[in-house]
């Protein structure tokens, strides 16, 4: 065993609840606060005690859960490793459970990293390579998280420092070891952005070849440890969940995830948390290859997130009745396309499924997909402020509501076609938590960017895209003379 959590299969809430009260170093606004029971993270905590919950639900148990042949026990079907194609669809199928649940809004649901935990296992024979107490490191790290079902954040971006420099020139910009011991690597810096961290078990960190590759070797290194690490400090950014009540921001109060930097204090990662040291050529290969699954889960989200602005703007647009107008009916149009592209590119993912080198079944590749979401998502935001417009700014609060002297006006003036006040209300403030408030705009720049630089994976797509056989025939074509 390679932590403290209890190997006793998928958790349940309580569980879950009881685990966040540890010795982790989580900052907000200035202040060390207690992730259990501090308010702003209320919401997120309760939301993901009821998803853990639904794992051992009639109707919900069997889409969640499998039964672990290693263990007897039920885990979590984030955790199954995909040797078939039916696999790769009861995965799925769990995937877009959690991602209906929580409305596409929660990009970091534990489905995501567990995800690139497995693609972590499928990668273990190559990192054994490099050191063979390297490649039992990841599968004993695997069954851990499995059978523990912990939830998994990561951390793989340098903070905005000084862009005009790189690590090679000040090393303090990058995350680093800077000592071994018997005990295991000591590494010091700091990364972001570390989604999901003050409600996670575990921090993983896989960083980026390039350093290494240009003769850093000591930029390199990838591993795993326990929020609760002593020398860690998690810094959150300013909650959206804060100060919201009723029937206002419903969105945002239950799926702020967080965002966090994540610091390095010279803390001491065990040797059998050590994934990889040193090789820039192994961590280059293994960065694309580990994320295949969690890439693939990404779309899955997406598309329910496609789905949800589907449903505002339809909803929105019967409720001020122009949903038969003929501009407002091809923006709904445009949104069920994207919806279905995605679908379809999902299912092609599927059908160019193929064996890994490490056994399992991997879907293939997600790359124009990614740059289609990065490129569309602020195009979803634009047109349900289209439908939305001034009534996206306007609405009437819970306490406005429950005011005698001003509901009749507003049973008058702010109901819609068809529907009550109350109900148009909740209506549009939904939509705000979509398109208008900080939420909505964390959002808007987590689907740019998440997946990569857009520019990079264009340039990378052209790159591996086989067009042999067509550039072949055209010049033939171009070759041949037509006169001859």
């Amino acid at each position: 065993m390679v932590g403290t959590m209890e190997l006793k299969g998928a958790l349940n809430g309580a569980r879950y609840m009881a685990s966040l009260s540890d010795d982790r170093e989580v900052w907000l606004d200035g202040e060390r606060v207690n992730v259990s029971t501090d308010p702003a993270f209320e919401g997120m905590r309760n939301e993901l005690a009821r998803l853990y919950d639904q794992q051992h639900q009639n109707g919900t148990e069997e889409i969640m859960t499998f039964v672990s042949p290693e263990s007897g026990k039920r885990v979590s079907c984030s955790y199954l490793l995909p040797r078939t194609p039916d696999d790769l669809v009861k995965r799925r199928r769990n995937t877009e459970h959690w991602s209906r649940e929580t409305w596409g809004q929660m990009a970091r649901i534990p489905d995501f990293m567990a995800s690139v935990v497995v693609g972590f296992y499928d990668f273990r024979d190559r990192l054994a390579s490099v050191d063979p107490q390297f490649g039992q490191n990841v599968i004993d790290y695997y069954a851990y998280c499995r059978d523990a079902d912990l939830a998994v954040t990561h951390s793989i971006v340098d903070p905005q420092i000084d862009r005009s420099s790189t690590p090679l020139v000040d090393a303090d910009l990058a995350l680093q070891v800077v000592k071994e011991t018997s005990a295991g690597i000591v590494v010091r810096g700091a990364k972001q952005l570390a989604t999901l961290a003050p409600f996670a078990h575990e921090l993983l960190v896989y960083l980026s070849a390039s350093y290494a590759q240009r003769g850093k070797r000591e930029l390199v290194s990838w591993f795993a440890i326990p929020l609760a690490t002593p020398g860690l400090k998690v810094l959150c950014r300013e909650p959206f969940s804060l100060h919201r009540s009723g029937h206002g921001h419903p969105f945002a109060r239950r799926f702020d995830e967080q965002d966090a930097l994540v610091i390095f204090d010279d803390v001491l990662v065990p040797w059998n948390r050590v994934f990889l040291l040193y090789d820039g050529d192994v961590a280059s290969r293994g960065l694309a290859s580990i994320n295949a699954w969690s890439l693939y889960a990404s779309q899955v989200r997406f598309h329910q997130k496609l789905l949800t602005f589907v449903a505002a703007a339809t909803l929105m647009a019967k409720s001020i009745g122009v949903d038969e107008f003929r501009n407002i009916r091809e923006n709904l149009g445009e949104l069920v396309m994207y919806a279905e592209i995605v679908r379809l590119g999902l299912r092609g993912m599927e059908a160019d499924a193929r064996r890994t080198d490490g056994g399992l079944w991997a879907p293939g590749s997600d790359l124009a997909l990614s740059c289609f979401a990065a490129q569309i998502a602020p195009r979803l935001q634009e047109i349900l402020r289209g439908i939305g417009a001034s009534g996206l700014i306007m609405q009437p609060s819970e306490a406005d509501l429950r005011q005698s002297a001003l509901r009749p006006f507003l049973d008058r003036y702010m109901r819609g076609k068809a529907v009550n006040v109350v109900e148009k209300s909740r209506l549009f403030r939904l939509a705000w938590d979509l398109v208008g408030d900080g939420s909505a705009v964390r959002q808007d720049l987590y689907e740019r960017w998440h997946r990569g630089d857009v520019a990079r994976n264009r340039t990378n797509l052209f790159l591996t895209f086989d067009q042999t056989s067509t550039v072949e025939r055209m010049l033939d074509v171009i070759r041949t003379d037509p006169d001859a």
